[in-house]
């Protein structure tokens, strides 16, 4: 994208972000849903499918544009940047970047619009970090596929209109091997899905479990080649996690603004808290890790679009940012003392918000895995 209009977009969505997304945080917090006009308004932007080829209706952004747009998204309540996320992420990039010209065509107008939301099927109760515990099947039957299985915590699936959902294809295998991936829209029989889950933060990002019953297909609903479905997801995933980065990045941003604003302003013994140098020293930290974090994330993101690395740089980057965030609102808490616990509190909010991040998108045990088992596979260590 030209450096100028991606300037005027970045403008436009920390617009959005500050001035029309923050005041409504505590009515998201409230209701656990984001308003109707929130959602207009980010389709109005364009939002939907900023990461979607432009041929389709997208802006087609760059890695290293999609982290500066992450950082807005960020630093309010994480369900506006939720809304929008799968479509652009892991969903939208499945079909983006493998599906036939036929499947683009069908289904990335509607998601780039916003008039399709879309939803990434692959966790399962005994398949989360491991592929090897994915029980969902799809068996051929004549021309069609039959889909049997359930997953689990599956981000936007009370809302979704199509399903990437990835199921064993060829039971003899094991592992990731044997894995497949097919658009399943929400509508088709067969398809239920549960009530939305309860939990700790992220307040209005709804996920659910998602039920199979013997979903029918049709042969052209396989994306890619078959039994090869699972290093697609990773593939995509690995993008995800660089923008998880840059969210938490976003995060820790808005939570020094809270925490340096409320110590020069909060009196203890008639002085500001500021004043207190162990207040200082938790603000001092919190900008030092919020500067690394920002800058191994763009970094990162140049290298992710030269294709120098796709894959180690991505899982640091997550590890490192999804730890610090954690780190972050905790200091942001303690500088707010009592106050930092009640609800009310914006940093109180995004304490619980922020817990998701180390395990989403794989964990940060899982990261740890995939960095160092790069590196040595790198310098020539056997795998087994």
């Amino acid at each position: 994208m030209d450096a100028d209009v991606f300037t005027q977009v970045r403008t436009a969505v920390r617009e959005l972000v500050r001035e029309r997304v923050v005041p409504l945080e505590e009515q998201i917090e409230e209701t656990d849903a984001v308003p109707d006009e929130l959602r207009r308004a980010a389709a109005d932007m364009g939002l939907f499918g900023y990461a979607l080829p432009e041929e389709f209706g997208g802006l087609g952004v760059t890695m290293s544009e999609d982290v500066q747009l992450a950082f807005e998204f960020g630093y309010t309540s994480p369900a506006f940047r939720s809304l929008f996320g799968t479509n652009n992420g892991i969903a939208g990039q499945v079909i983006a970047r493998f599906g036939s010209e036929e499947q683009q065509k069908a289904w990335l107008p509607g998601l780039a619009a916003g008039d399709l939301i879309g939803s990434f099927a692959l966790t399962e109760a005994e398949a989360g970090s491991d592929p090897a515990g994915l029980r969902t099947t799809a068996r051929r039957d004549g021309d069609d596929w039959v889909i049997t299985g359930g997953k689990r915590y599956i981000t936007n699936a009370p809302i979704a209109d199509l399903f990437v959902v990835f199921a064993r294809s060829e039971p003899e295998q094991t592992g990731g091997r044997g894995i497949s991936s097919f658009l399943v829209p929400a509508a088709t029989p067969g398809v239920a899905v549960g009530p939305h889950d309860r939990k700790t933060g992220q307040a209005g990002a709804w996920t659910a479990e998602v039920f199979l019953d013997d979903v029918r297909v049709p042969a052209d609903a396989l994306v890619g080649e078959e039994g090869r479905g699972y290093s697609k997801a990773l593939t995509v995933l690995s993008r995800g996690r660089l923008h998880v980065a840059a969210l938490c990045v976003g995060m820790a941003q808005r939570v020094l603004d809270e925490s340096v604003a409320y110590a020069a302003t909060a009196r203890q013994g008639g002085a500001p808290i500021g004043r207190f140098q162990l207040v200082q020293a938790m603000i001092a930290d919190m900008h030092a890790e919020l500067l690394a974090a920002r800058a191994m994330v763009v970094d990162v993101a140049a290298r992710y679009d030269t294709g120098e690395d796709t894959s180690i740089g991505p899982s640091a980057a997550k590890l490192f940012c999804s730890e610090m965030v954690g780190r972050a609102t905790d200091r942001a808490v303690q500088v707010h003392g009592g106050l930092g616990y009640l609800r009310t509190t914006p940093v109180e909010r995004f304490y619980r918000d922020a817990r998701l991040y180390r395990l989403y998108e794989g964990t940060s045990e899982v990261q740890r895995v995939i960095v160092g088992s790069g590196l040595l596979r790198a310098a020539g260590m056997a795998r087994g």
